[in-house]
């Protein structure tokens, strides 16, 4: 098991990982819409969605993968209303060839996001 950290993606908040890299796949903690240098994000829903999803990208190169290699991912809204807006920004980022999801409401995130996003990917073969 290899931790993987990116300077292209915030630093952790907490005592984890920003992703775990094992047995062939990266394993992400969940990207709240912070810049590289922990700025949240303002503006709108998409706008914050476009942040997790460029972090989550740079987290996977980092590990040696990328978004296209994503078989699944977990979406966290503090507002179910958003469902529609964060899944038009979400096909543009994986266009027609989509990961396994879910997509859970919860009462709060931290640093009061309203989206967070993980995912489990496989390492690029290529790049091993």
């Amino acid at each position: 098991m290899t931790s993987v950290t990116t300077d292209n993606a915030p630093a952790a908040i907490g005592p984890y990982s920003q992703a775990v890299k094992a047995n062939g796949f990266i394993y992400t903690s969940g990207q709240i819409p912070l810049t590289p240098e922990g700025e949240m994000v303002g503006g709108d829903i998409q706008d914050q969605t476009r942040q997790v999803l460029n972090n989550l990208d740079a987290v996977l190169v980092a590990a040696g993968s990328s978004l296209q290699n994503v078989v699944k991912t977990t979406i966290y809204l503090a507002d179910m209303d958003d469902f529609v807006a964060v899944n038009a920004v979400y096909a543009e980022f994986f266009g027609s060839s989509f990961p396994a999801r879910s997509t859970v409401a919860v009462k709060t995130l931290p640093k009061g996001a309203a989206v967070e996003i993980d995912a489990i990917a496989a390492v690029d073969t290529g790049k091993e």
